[in-house]
C-alpha cells in the first residue's frame, strides 16, 4: 500500500514510517519543515512538504494514496477551539479525496474532539474504511515530550514527586512502538467504524509512577490534597487527579495485535527519561 502520513516526521510518526516501510508499504508522509523533509527521506519515506492548514494538498495527497493515517495535531492549549477547528478542516479534505474508494482513514482521537471523530465516520456512508485510535494519555519511549517528561521537570523544580490522595488512580499508558503497530493493523485492517484503544498498560496507580521518578531524581514522594493538583501540575492538574484506567482486550481480538514492548514503569527504569 501506499499510505499518506500526516505528522510522519514527529514522536509518533516516525515510529509509525518506521513500521510501515518494514512491513512492505510506501509511505508519502507530511512535514512542515526542512528538517522533517530529511528525517522521512533517511527512513525510506516520500516528504510532502506543507500544513494541515493546506486542505488541497491534504486532499491530492489522500486521494493518490492507497489510506491514510492521520496523526498531525496542534497541541496548542491556548487555543485548543483552533487546534480542534483545524483538524475537522483537514479530516473532511482527506476524507473527500478518498470518497468512493473504498479506502482506509485513521485518524487519532483527541479531547473534546467528537467533531472530527464524527466527521470521519461520516465518510463511511461515501465508500471510506474510517476509524479511529484513541491513544493512552502516556505514550512513551525514547524521545517522548509528553506527559512524564513534565512530570519529572515538576518534580524535579518542586524537590518532590507529587501525587494526588493515596495515589491510587491509574494511568494507562503504550509504548510508542507498539503504537506504531497498532496503527499499521488498523490501516491494513480495521473494519469500518472502529474504535479502537492504544492501550498496552490497562493502568498503572499513579503512586508508582511517582515513586520511579522520586527515587531516580532522588527526591521524596508527596501525597498532596486534590484540591492542590492544579497549582502543582499546572494543565496536568485534572488528569493526573483522574482514574483513567480502560481495556484493549477488544482492540486486541479484533486487529491481533500484542503489544511486546517495555511497559511505562519498566521504560522508566531503564533511566533515558533522566539523562537529558
Amino acid at each position: 500500500m501506499r499510505i499518506f502520513v500526516t505528522g510522519a516526521a514527529g514522536y509518533i510518526g516516525t515510529a509509525v514510517v518506521r513500521e510501515l516501510i518494514g512491513a512492505g508499504h510506501q509511505v508519502v508522509g507530511l512535514t512542515r519543515s526542512e528538517r522533517g523533509v530529511q528525517v522521512l527521506k533517511s527512513l525510506g519515506a516520500e516528504a510532502a512538504r506543507g500544513v494541515l492548514e493546506d486542505l488541497d494538498l491534504l486532499r491530492r495527497c489522500a486521494a493518490t494514496s492507497d489510506g491514510v493515517i492521520h496523526l498531525a495535531f496542534n497541541h496548542d492549549f491556548s487555543n485548543f477551539a483552533a487546534s480542534l477547528a483545524t483538524d475537522l478542516s483537514a479530516i473532511e479534505a482527506m476524507g473527500e479525496g478518498l470518497a468512493g474508494s473504498g479506502k482506509p482513514l485513521v485518524i487519532t482521537a483527541h479531547a473534546n474532539g467528537k467533531a472530527s471523530e464524527d466527521a470521519a465516520l461520516a465518510f463511511i456512508e461515501r465508500g471510506v474504511r474510517a476509524s479511529i485510535v484513541s491513544l493512552a494519555p502516556s505514550v512513551h519511549g525514547e524521545g517522548d515530550k509528553g506527559f512524564i517528561p513534565q512530570l519529572i521537570r515538576i518534580a524535579q523544580e518542586r524537590g518532590s514527586s507529587a501525587y494526588i490522595g493515596d495515589g491510587t488512580n491509574r494511568w494507562p499508558a503504550i509504548h510508542r512502538l507498539d503504537a506504531a503497530v497498532l496503527f499499521r493493523l488498523a490501516v491494513e485492517s480495521a473494519p469500518a467504524g472502529s474504535r479502537l484503544d492504544g492501550v498496552a498498560d490497562e493502568g498503572i496507580p499513579f503512586s508508582e509512577i511517582a515513586g520511579v521518578i522520586g527515587r531516580h531524581l532522588n527526591v521524596p514522594e508527596a501525597s498532596i490534597p486534590r484540591e492542590e493538583a492544579q497549582a502543582v501540575f499546572g494543565f496536568l492538574g485534572m488528569v493526573a487527579s483522574l482514574d483513567l484506567a480502560r481495556p484493549s482486550e477488544g482492540t486486541k481480538e479484533l486487529l491481533g495485535w500484542k503489544p511486546v514492548q517495555p511497559g511505562l514503569l519498566v521504560d522508566l527504569e531503564q533511566g533515558h527519561y533522566f539523562t537529558k
